[in-house]
């Protein structure tokens, strides 16, 4: 099923006063971490971390977001475990001190999860000393619940603890997704209002302006708004070193305005990376790929996806509607797949255009398998531009700028007419392949920029939004929750 603006999907629909510009892009496998020094004279035993997530992928081998380690028996770190709950873990001295796993798991890819650990082990009641809120709520729903003893002492906050996030050192257990506004204060049990608050008007948790905090000795406060300095401490401590990430790794997919990706729960022998943003091809069949995070179902909407490699452009880019985002067999029959369900096939015949493909090195179209020609296809190292009109149901596809067939999207002037092929209501963008055994790699770019490619034109929609390399069409939009709620 596709994941349509769940529960707390970042805090983009609301108007949230305080706007987050950036984030950075942490990839698994990539070894993308950020390092630093411990500091001398920290407090251990009261402290406070913040930190705002998306994750990428899931059901991993316990990737960490925030580590504090100087050995094996004297640790403090946050991490999912491989089903999904997080975990919370503190070690002195080889003694377990803090241990909190939540029951709840965290699974969704489309959504920003706000984190803040509050410690104060001087308080005399035990739950108060280390206190876990999840999008502004006391997590109380707990499967391991163990605080350190009173006065006790917790694995940060002096110099032979040093700080990373997004990966601990010689384990290779790296994180996968997005991080964003990442504080730590030494010597403050904060409250959660102190880093957040709830919109009045949606309900939703949104972060606020965390600069005028005390952040101590050891404290820091990570914005990722340099992108020559990811680990620029802006409250002026020491930075952070940056380990395998680079400026294309900071991205405007944030908490305040939540970027579209790729849904990788569907079922898929594809590999997304790099935030879900990088597609590449499975080696057999079925190819399928996957469906967007969001679902428009007005509005004017442009993306990019610069053709990475892949010598035969076998790479082909769809429009999908909600039955198609809903047929139990994506991803596991070589017919089920964009352009080709329907009832020429003789198989799942109330499926009948729901979706059509641009076969990208042919330039056709595809519907319930016909091919039909609408443009002269592209390839290696080329950018497709992909503008869908779901107000007039057309979609245009151009290469570096031009778009097949004379298009004009601004104009509205020679689209492609999808009224009679994808019928249903709520559209997504698609990514399949034409066949196995290709080396097909796209990367896309929905508005947060792309995943390995660098952009130097930087255009914006009228909105101001977006990270593109060509102009954006009159009247369309970046995918983009601030965005939806304006105009899907």
């Amino acid at each position: 099923m596709p994941l349509i603006l769940p529960g707390n999907v970042g805090s983009a629909t609301a108007a949230t006063g305080y706007d987050v510009a950036n984030s950075v892009r942490f990839d698994d496998g990539g070894n993308c971490q950020m390092r630093r020094a411990g500091v001398a004279g920290g407090n251990q035993d009261k402290f406070t971390l913040s930190m705002w997530i998306k994750r990428s992928n899931i059901s991993t081998d316990h990737p960490r977001l925030f580590t504090s380690v100087a050995g094996g028996d004297d640790r403090f770190e946050v991490y999912f475990e491989n089903t999904d709950e997080l975990h919370i873990e503190g070690v002195d001295n080889g003694t377990a001190t803090l241990n909190l796993v939540t029951n709840r798991k965290f699974r969704d890819i489309s959504a920003w999860y706000h984190i803040l650990l509050a410690v104060d082990t001087g308080q005399g009641t035990e739950a108060n000393r280390a206190k876990l809120y999840i999008n502004g709520v006391l997590e109380t729903s707990l499967g391991t619940s163990a605080r350190p003893d009173q006065n006790g002492n917790i694995g940060i906050n002096t110099n032979s603890f040093p700080l990373q996030i997004g990966e601990r050192s010689g384990y290779g257990v790296d994180f996968d997704g997005y991080l964003a506004e990442i504080v730590l204060l030494d010597g403050t049990q904060a409250a959660n209002t102190d880093l957040g608050e709830f919109d009045e008007d949606s309900g939703i948790w949104k972060p606020i302006d965390p600069s005028g905090l005390t952040f101590g000795a050891n404290g820091f406060y990570l914005d990722f708004e340099s992108s020559g300095n990811l680990g620029n401490d802006v409250n002026g401590g020491t930075d952070f070193s940056e380990a395998n990430l680079a400026a294309v790794d900071q991205s405007t997919d944030t908490c305040t305005n939540n970027g579209c990706t790729w849904n990788i729960l569907y079922r898929n022998t594809a590999t997304f990376t790099e935030g879900n943003l990088v597609y590449t091809a499975p080696s057999s069949n079925p190819v399928f790929g996957s469906l967007t995070t969001f679902g428009v179902t007005a509005g004017k909407w442009y993306a990019e996806c610069k053709y990475h490699a892949g010598s035969n452009h076998y790479g082909i880019i769809g429009i999908a509607d909600e039955v198609f985002a809903t047929l139990s067999d994506l991803g596991s029959a070589t017919n089920t797949d964009l352009g080709k369900v329907g009832a020429s096939l003789g198989v799942q015949a109330f499926a009948q255009n729901s979706t059509v493909a641009y076969v990208i090195n042919t330039g056709k179209i595809r519907n319930n398998n016909s091919n039909q020609n609408y443009g002269s296809g592209g390839g290696d190292g080329q950018i497709i531009n992909i503008a869908l009109d779901r107000d007039n149901r057309k979609v245009y596809f151009g290469i570096n700028g031009t778009y097949e067939n004379s298009g004009d999207p601004g104009a509205g002037s020679n689209g492609f007419d999808i009224s009679g092929q994808v019928t249903g209501n709520e559209y997504f963008l698609g990514v399949t392949n034409d066949t196995g055994s290709s080396e097909t790699i796209l990367d896309f770019n929905f508005g947060s920029g792309f995943g390995l490619t660098a952009v130097s034109s930087a255009n914006t929609d009228a909105n101001g939004y977006g990270n593109f390399e060509y102009a954006v069409p009159s009247g369309f939009f970046a995918w983009n929750t601030k965005n939806l709620a304006e105009h899907g």
